[in-house]
């Protein structure tokens, strides 16, 4: 199987970045199935409805979110009946939506997708660990399913690299998510699970990791509030990662990183 699975959508210029280029990616890449985060696509703060709906007709197979989940409130109807929309699994009970989402592919393959959040230097949160592992007791890797992405939404690399390890061998792909930054850390892990401690941004990195510049840097500088940070809206840079999977197993064979326009050095997998 081959899989797509992109970044943070950073507002205006990272959300026109996955719309332009998913569908030209599903054909160059044949690609099998698009895994998308998208908690900073409105405005750099949650999602809205129909940017969700705007990705998913352009070939988008589900969507991931994370600490910004709520920050639109027309998402919390909306995430009650649409499936294919992923908040963290370690939310507390009662929390609307699903932590996990099982796509069925035209041709009957499945694909299950789940969504963790970090504690370390997040908000308090279940434990990550505990609720993929609860999970996995439902599923299993080449048995009920033939792949399972987890998308680790968290902001230390060694609670990301803990959390690859712990799942490596049952899942597809662990990748992490939050940072804005994209890693140079792809890799097949030992027991055959592809890893990346973060996908990086789908957005403009003329900037704080999204944001324009001004702004932030006058936080850091004077260490007082100032004007709402805003999304930097020059040429996005599509970022994420390429994953074929051996449909038997449901191992990784390779995962490589996808990165197309804006600013950072161009990469792409020879099909």
């Amino acid at each position: 199987m081959r899989i797509l699975i992109l970044g943070d959508l950073l507002g205006r210029s990272g959300r026109e970045a996955a719309l332009n280029h998913i569908p030209a990616l599903r054909k160059s890449l044949k690609l099998d199935f698009v895994a998308v985060n998208a908690e900073n696509a409105s405005h750099g703060f949650g999602l809205g409805p129909d940017m969700a709906e705007a990705l998913f007709a352009v070939g988008t197979d589900v969507i991931t979110l994370g600490n910004h989940a709520w920050d639109r409130r027309e998402i919390i109807p909306y995430i009650a009946n649409e499936k294919r929309l992923v908040r963290p699994i370690n939310f507390p009970p009662g929390t609307p939506g699903a932590g996990a989402c099982l796509a069925v592919l035209p041709d009957g393959r499945k694909v299950l997708v789940a969504q963790a959040m970090g504690r370390l230097f997040m908000d308090p949160m279940d434990c990550p660990f505990r609720a993929i592992e609860e999970l996995l007791t439902r599923h299993r890797l080449g048995i009920t399913t033939q792949a399972i992405l987890l998308d680790i939404h968290a902001e230390a690399s060694s609670e990301k690299m803990a959390f690859g390890h712990a799942f490596d061998g049952r899942v597809s792909a662990v990748t992490g998510t939050h940072t804005h930054v994209p890693t140079a850390d792809h890799q097949v892990l030992p027991g055959g699970t592809a890893y990346a401690s973060d996908l990086g941004m789908c957005g403009d990195y003329d900037s704080v990791i999204g944001m324009t510049k001004a702004p932030a840097l006058n936080r850091f500088i004077r260490k007082m509030p100032g004007e709402r940070l805003s999304p930097a809206e020059g040429p996005a840079t599509l970022c994420g990662v390429f994953v074929e999977t051996d449909d038997a197993t449901g191992l990784a064979r390779r995962i490589e990183p996808v990165r197309l326009g804006g600013r950072l050095i161009p990469a792409l997998p020879e099909i």
